[in-house]
């Protein structure tokens, strides 16, 4: 699942903030008490804080970051988060475990219904903590959040549902990157490679751009029969145009002061002649496969780049050259959003999220979601817990 982050041209503006409560979610209950456990504090430790005397391993150096030994003791709010709901997030990730994790995944799946401290003492005696810097020694990141949108469409056009969600084109062009966004509204070639490769229609075309950022979504489609069906649609491909945020392209203009799709839905409700003008602004589009939703399938997210399914507020976006896919992480934040001290999985990725501490976390679906991922822009410390 690759997403992109709505921007603001100020550090202080929250991204996409207060989604509008004219976007249809569904909230699911599963994602309303994982919301309850992203959002609740643990006043007391859960389990004892054990301090390691082992001797510190030398530093690690990946691509874009370094990792600095620590002592378990220097982790922020540890023995305050309830692991045992982190704990199938890292049995998804033990799926598709990396090298460095595949006898670690052993014990994860041993321990699945095994007490707290049991957990905790297992971490300690096997993984070694490091603090993820930049290489120039930064350890303060940016913390950002994305979600699952849920909205209302139709398999065929109708003056209500006039927005289309494309497959890839079977055939692209021999070009690279593809057309833009405007060029694929406007010119007849564009518009021929996608001919046929409708998936759905929308009613709203902000609402195709969300689901566009965020990488994935869900699709209510109504039946014949007067009932619904909800589809998952997943990230298959983009354009490979550069991505631009509207919102600071608004800002730019001064048409809004603050980014969020309250203020963006509200001045394209205000200019509708302009429309196509913000839109085209971002010259990049997505394209996305669709993939059926079982029963069993309602309470978990998409799969993310590592190729699992995303556990809300457990499964965390980061720079994989940065951070390898399925590392378990100690989360430190704390803003106006949420107080995060968590375990978290490194499980997908984005376009946006470059670098050593640049982090995007999944809140899940349904509204509840929604804003606390447009909330969520605040200073992030991360610890990589590593085998030993």
């Amino acid at each position: 699942m690759v997403h992109q982050t709505i921007s603001s041209s100020s550090s202080k503006a929250p991204r996409a903030s207060n989604k509008s409560q004219s976007i249809r979610y569904v909230l699911s209950v599963g994602c309303a008490l994982s919301l309850v456990g992203v959002l609740a504090s643990a006043a007391e430790p859960l389990v004892p804080i054990v301090d390691d005397q082992q001797p510190l391993p030398p530093p690690l150096v990946q691509a874009r970051s370094r990792w600095v030994p620590v002592r378990w003791n220097e982790l922020p709010g540890l023995g305050q988060d309830r692991l045992h709901e982190a704990w199938n997030a890292w049995l998804r990730s033990c799926e598709r475990p990396g090298p460095a994790f595949a006898w670690v995944c052993r014990d994860v799946r041993r321990l699945s219904i095994a007490a707290e401290d049991e957990k905790f003492n297992w971490m300690v005696t096997t993984l070694q903590p490091y603090r993820i810097e930049s290489l120039q020694g930064e350890a303060t990141g940016l913390l950002t959040g994305y979600f699952e949108p849920i909205f209302d469409a139709s398999r065929v056009r109708t003056p209500e549902f006039q927005v289309p969600l494309h497959q890839p084109p079977t055939r692209p062009p021999a070009r690279q990157p593809w057309y833009t966004r405007q060029q694929i509204d406007t010119l007849d070639e564009a518009r021929a490679a996608l001919q046929g490769r409708e998936i759905a229609f929308l009613s709203d075309p902000i609402d195709a751009l969300i689901m566009q950022i965020q990488g994935s979504g869900r699709l209510r489609l109504s039946q014949s029969d007067g009932s619904s069906k909800t589809v998952r649609l997943a990230f298959a491909g983009s354009n490979d145009q550069p991505y631009r945020s509207v919102g600071s392209w608004l800002q730019q203009q001064g048409a809004i002061r603050e980014v969020s799709w309250v203020s963006i839905k509200a001045w394209a409700q205000q200019n509708p002649q302009r429309v196509n003008e913000m839109l085209w602004s971002n010259p990049r589009t997505v394209f996305f496969r669709e993939e059926p939703l079982s029963s069993s399938d309602f309470g978990l997210g998409p799969k993310g780049a590592q190729g699992v399914p995303l556990t809300p507020g457990r499964s965390v976006a980061v720079d994989p050259s940065s951070i390898p896919y399925g590392t378990a992480l100690w989360l430190v934040s704390n803003g106006e959003a949420a107080a995060l001290n968590r375990l978290v999985l490194a499980q997908d990725t984005g376009n946006a999220i470059t670098g050593a501490t640049r982090v995007d976390y999944f809140s899940g679906w349904g509204p509840e979601a929604a804003t606390l991922a447009g909330r969520l822009k605040q200073p992030v410390r991360l610890w990589a817990l590593w085998p030993r």
